[in-house]
């Protein structure tokens, strides 16, 4: 159908799945880079003659991002006890977690291109995307391909366990009594100093130096 295709619009991206990898950048202590695939699901509006009504599609689209992050380092080992197993499980708490935050993106254009020649994109699809389409894309082939551009939010971090030290008191009962003040209310009233700079709205120079 895309090869029979003379317009295409694009109607609706979602992200389906997103593949997070972290590694340590030699040289520079205490940094480590992510990578991110991102596997978007994308709704197509293509027309294949002229005066006719739009088909839609649904296809696949990805695409690759690499930041680097400060993800300090870890020197220790750990050991965790597993409930389905007399043995410990080993933790590698050197290497940080890698955390993403994406909303759905924007899609800005969408126009239709000759086909790469080597096209090895269907083998690298994770069996989850698959599955949204029943099957997999093992010898699918066609002369023509939809390039879209997406405007994309995301948020990544990196995350690692840390110690916090909180201080911790024993419970103690108090042997003093609490003295109730017995000044009349209204007196202590009169010693409290009026308030004159709340009544009259700040300065130019005031608010900035406020900041």
């Amino acid at each position: 159908m895309v090869d029979r295709a003379v317009s295409v619009k694009c109607k609706k991206v979602e992200v389906v799945n997103v593949h997070l990898g972290v590694e340590e950048v030699p040289f520079n202590r205490g940094f480590y880079s992510v990578d991110m695939t991102f596997f978007f699901i994308v709704t197509l509006s293509l027309v294949d003659t002229p005066l006719c009504d739009p088909k839609t599609v649904t296809g696949v689209a990805v695409h690759q991002k690499k930041v680097i992050l400060y993800g300090s380092e870890g020197n220790v080992k750990t050991f965790a006890s597993n409930e389905n197993n007399t043995r410990t499980t080993h933790t590698d708490a050197n290497t940080p977690k890698a955390m993403l935050q994406v909303v759905d993106p924007i899609c800005l254009s969408a126009k239709m291109s000759e086909c790469p020649v080597s096209n090895d994109l269907a083998c690298d699809l994770p069996t989850c995307v698959c599955c949204r389409f029943q099957g997999d894309f093992n010898g699918v082939s066609g002369t023509k391909a939809i390039y879209v551009t997406l405007g994309l939010f995301t948020i990544v971090q990196l995350q690692r366990m840390v110690q916090i030290m909180i201080p911790a008191y024993d419970f103690c009962i108090p042997d003093k009594e609490c003295q109730s003040t017995a000044e009349d209310p209204c007196a202590l009233f009169q010693k409290i100093q009026f308030p004159t700079e709340e009544f009259f709205p700040p300065k130019q120079n005031e608010l900035n130096t406020q900041k």
